[in-house]
Parts: C-alpha cells; structure tokens; sequence
C-alpha cells in the first residue's frame, strides 16, 4: 500500500529545478527515511556518486512503494523525463531489442531518478563512448550464506597483495549488503570477453593463496563458508551497484568507498544514509582518484593463457542481456 501523499516540493540542484512528488513518502519504515530524505543524501554526496555514474549505461532499482513494495529493474528511462536527462543507446542482441538508459552527466539526473522512485543506481562497467569496452574491471567479494564478514575482510587483503604485485590501484569500497568490491580502471581496449576472462585469472590467483576463497561457478557446488571472487561481474550488461549508491536494506545501507587502512576492521552497517553525509563532508570522495590510476590488463591475459595451457576450464558462459 502507498504512503499518504504529500504536497510537492522544488529543489533546485546545479541549476536545475526538480519537481519532487510525495516527498513525505516513506522509503525505508525502520529508520523513518522519505523519498526527500533520499533526494538530500544525494545531494550530500553528489560529487562522488556523479563520478560513480558518469557516462555509463545505468540501470534503475525503482521502488515506487518504498523497500517494503516491488523493486522494479529498469534498463530504459522512465517516461516523461526532462530534456537535460542523457541517455545512451544499448542493445541486446539475443533480444534484437535496444534500450535508452539512464546516463548520469550531472546531479540534477539523479534527483530526477529519485524523485521516479529510484533508490539504487547501477551501471554497467562501460561508457557510452565505449560501451563494448569496459573501462572498469570489478572485483566482487560475495560471502557464501555461511560466511562471515571478518573472513570477506582477509579475502579481501589478499586481494590487494595480488593487485599490488600486479602494480595494479584497487579502489574497495562495500557492496552496501555483505560483501567488499574493489573496482580498477583499465584502458578501454578489450571487449567484455577479455576483461571477464582476465578477471577470472585473478580470482584463481586469490584462490591459490587463500583456501576461504572460491572460484567455482555453481553455486550448489559452492563451499558456504567461503568468498566467491565472482569474476562473473565484469560480463556484459551485469550491473552492480555503484559507489554511493542507497541499498535497499533495512537500515539503508551505502555502497561506501573506503580506504585500505579501514578495510581490516570495516562494518557494512556503520554506512548508512544517515552516517554517510557527515563522512563524506569529512572525508571527500575517497574514489576521487580512481581515472588516473589506469592499469593495462595484459599480464592478467597472460595469467589466463597460462591457465588454460595448463588445463583450467574456461568458466561456462553467462546468461546473454
């Protein structure tokens, strides 16, 4: 059941002014959390979740009832939408369909997407100057449901021994649930097939050097208490939630850059839309620096030839779009 409607609001964000409907409308009951609530926390933190989406294809977790309601998984731009809200054009060739989705260039979009119910934001690993290309190669850390997070944190560490012998920047941040990502730049000169690969030959690598971490594909075949480097991630069209982004959890959770240094004693839940504001204005966007941290894949290809040379089976394809 919907909340109670309210009387709009207008916020102007970067010169643009953004009509907010209901802005009373409950989103997250536990903590008490609005839709305006949503639209300020945006706000707080509107430098780092523009660089977050900047230019990338995005997929929309709109809830239109607030967390408790349907999630509604949207790849194509809500209708009705301002003139200054960007797109870019995606296609899906097992569908013979395309889509206009969502293209973050300023602030004033992302408001707009909270005010069409938009609480998570996630983007493809590409932009829409190379949207065959990634330019970003996703580490995610996925706990089994036996798991717990202290062993995600070790994990966790021994990937950045691995990134830093590779000489390769990892930028970590949590998932907002129960896991870490730790995101890379990379030229964007590979098509998807080549950076899933390389993504998997660092997963083995962690792998080797950590029995509480998994590379296998099945799930059914999964060791629960273990951590899942789901390499998987850096498919085509498989999106996760960005940097900043509002998790739909009951506390409302934030998907938060940290630094290496918290990454040991790191809590998911001490990031929340309430907590974040404050830090943000303390701290900055601590992602601030990740495009000029640029590392070419080449020795991670290299790893994956080596692999299969020596018998790993490649991992079974994903679902295609």
């Amino acid at each position: 059941m919907a909340s109670p409607t309210s009387p709009a609001t207008q916020v102007e964000v970067g010169g643009r002014t953004v009509r907010i409907s209901n802005p009373d409308r409950v989103y997250f009951p536990d903590p008490g959390l609005t839709k305006l609530d949503l639209v300020r926390y945006y706000e707080s933190v509107g430098d780092g979740i523009v660089r977050a989406l900047r230019e990338r294809p995005c997929m929309m977790h709109r809830f239109p009832d607030g967390i408790a309601g349907e999630r509604v998984h949207q790849k194509r731009l809500p209708r009705g939408a301002p003139d200054w809200v960007e797109t870019v054009r995606v296609t899906f060739p097992r569908w013979n369909r395309t889509a206009d989705e969502l293209c973050v260039t300023e602030l004033a979009q992302v408001v707009w997407s909270v005010q069409m119910s938009c609480v998570e934001f996630h983007p493809w690993n590409s932009r829409r100057g190379h949207v065959e290309q990634p330019d970003e190669w996703r580490i995610d850390l996925d706990p089994g449901d036996d798991c717990d997070f202290a062993t995600v944190r070790r994990v966790c560490g021994v990937a950045k021994e691995v990134l830093d012998e590779l000489g390769a920047v990892g930028w970590p941040k949590t998932t907002g649930s129960k896991g870490i990502h730790v995101y890379v730049r990379i030229p964007p000169d590979h098509g998807f097939g080549d950076v899933r690969r390389a993504a998997l030959a660092f997963a083995r690598e962690v792998e080797r050097r950590t029995d509480e971490a998994t590379t296998t594909w099945w799930r059914k075949d999964r060791d629960p208490r273990k951590v899942f480097v789901d390499f998987n991630q850096n498919a085509r069209d498989h999106t996760i939630a960005a940097a900043y982004s509002v998790r739909a959890t009951p506390d409302a959770r934030v998907s938060a850059p940290m630094t290496w240094d918290e990454v040991p004693d790191c809590d998911p839940g001490d990031f929340t839309v309430l907590t974040m504001p404050a830090r943000f204005g303390e701290l900055g966007d601590l992602h601030a620096g990740i495009d000029d941290a640029v590392f070419d894949i080449a020795p991670l290809l290299e790893w994956a030839a080596r692999d299969e040379a020596e018998g790993a089976e490649p991992a079974p394809e994903p679902d295609p779009d």
